[in-house]
């Protein structure tokens, strides 16, 4: 609000407020300044007055009667010689945006971590980056949505670990298992690890939701979900099931990876799914011997995932050497990320801290995503 002082009278916001107690609104009797409809946004300039009067209604049968009596009012109350006529706007009470029922509502972000192909090192991207995240003083929840071929378990060194089930509030939930501070759940607990798991397409989407929707997460600040590679029912079970913060692809330098790694960007950000893809990590970006630590040697090709990051607009989250002790955290059940001082530690906390820019710029920047209605 302000005003300006003209030669014949001194006008302030406070006087057209007194002169506007006198109009009520014929819906409800009460005074339209009590009532809240007059906007903050009165203007005095010399001996002209202007502002908002703000209607609920788009076809309020009101909005001419009550406009009129206010300005019938400030020229009562207030003096003849202000300018009021035809300076009074209607608007429309803004009606704040409901948020999206969520499935998990104590979670705050759910990451997809995906590849167009297997074999580019996404199931330790996953593991490494929610540990990174909770060393960050996050809550995280890692899902192993991979289901034919989940290697969570291993990963983490909890291969004979089997979940229980507790009653909450009347309903029987799946505990996860808890490492390295992270919230864990697999098909990989539930099923014996020597045999081959053949499940229809169907069967394994309505395993995958039964890991997410009956097992008690709880409150997470990141949920990050492991996909598996390529674009297929898994995918469209998730996206139909949860709105998904984002998408985080996983690559390496190599052009058979980026070309499918292309395909899967192109799959979520189409118009039927249409989520927001974080940004690409480039794996395997270089060899690093342990003895020559400043040593580089690209092995699958320098840069690629760099170029397609650029090429399809969207951030590179971080370039992950090759370095041996990667694999043997993996097979050891340790992943590097433990150890936030080693070459590969590092690498992969540089990476959440790069993640969890990038969400904080996805939720200031875009509404809640919704989850995806795909009728055919």
């Amino acid at each position: 609000m302000w005003f300006k002082k003209t030669d014949n009278m001194t006008l302030y916001p406070k006087l057209i407020l007194d002169a506007l107690t006198h109009v009520r609104y014929p819906g409800t009797g009460k005074d339209i300044v009590s009532s809240g409809m007059v906007h903050e946004d009165i203007r005095i300039e010399g001996r002209k007055v202007s502002f908002s009067i703000i209607f609920e209604k788009q076809n309020d049968p009101f909005v001419k009667s009550v406009i009129k009596a206010a300005e019938t009012a400030i020229l009562t109350y207030v003096g003849g010689e202000v300018d009021i006529k035809g300076n009074i706007t209607p608007v429309l009470k803004e009606i704040p945006k409901a948020k999206p029922v969520s499935i998990l509502p104590g979670v705050k972000n759910i990451l997809a971590v995906f590849s167009g192909k297997g074999g580019v090192g996404k199931s330790t991207v996953s593991s490494n980056l929610a540990i990174a995240l909770a060393s960050l003083g996050y809550k995280v929840g890692l899902l192993d949505a991979d289901i034919h071929g989940p290697s969570i378990p291993k990963m983490f060194g909890v291969e004979d670990a089997r979940p229980y089930m507790e009653e909450i509030e009347g309903k029987q939930m799946i505990m996860p298992i808890e490492k390295y501070g992270i919230k864990l759940l697999s098909i990989g607990f539930f099923v014996d690890p020597d045999n081959a798991l053949v499940w229809r397409g169907s069967m394994a989407s309505n395993a995958l939701k039964q890991l997410i929707t009956d097992a008690n997460w709880g409150e997470l600040d990141y949920f990050v979900m492991d996909l598996p590679p390529g674009t297929g029912d898994i995918h469209l079970t998730l996206v139909q099931t949860m709105g998904i913060t984002g998408a985080v692809v996983v690559t390496t330098p190599q052009d058979v990876a980026l070309a499918d790694a292309r395909k899967g960007v192109n799959m979520f950000t189409g118009d039927k799914v249409n989520v927001p893809v974080l940004g690409l990590i480039e794996n395997m970006a270089w060899f690093t011997p342990a003895e020559l630590p400043e040593n580089k040697y690209y092995l699958f090709g320098k840069e690629g995932g760099k170029r397609l990051a650029a090429e399809l607009n969207i951030p590179l989250l971080g370039q992950i050497p090759i370095v041996q002790s990667i694999r043997e955290g993996g097979d050891a059940g340790k992943p590097v990320a433990v150890d936030p001082l080693s070459i590969s530690g590092m690498a992969f906390h540089h990476l959440a801290e790069k993640v969890v820019e990038q969400v904080g710029i996805r939720n200031k920047t875009m509404d809640p995503t919704r989850k995806v209605d795909i009728t055919r």
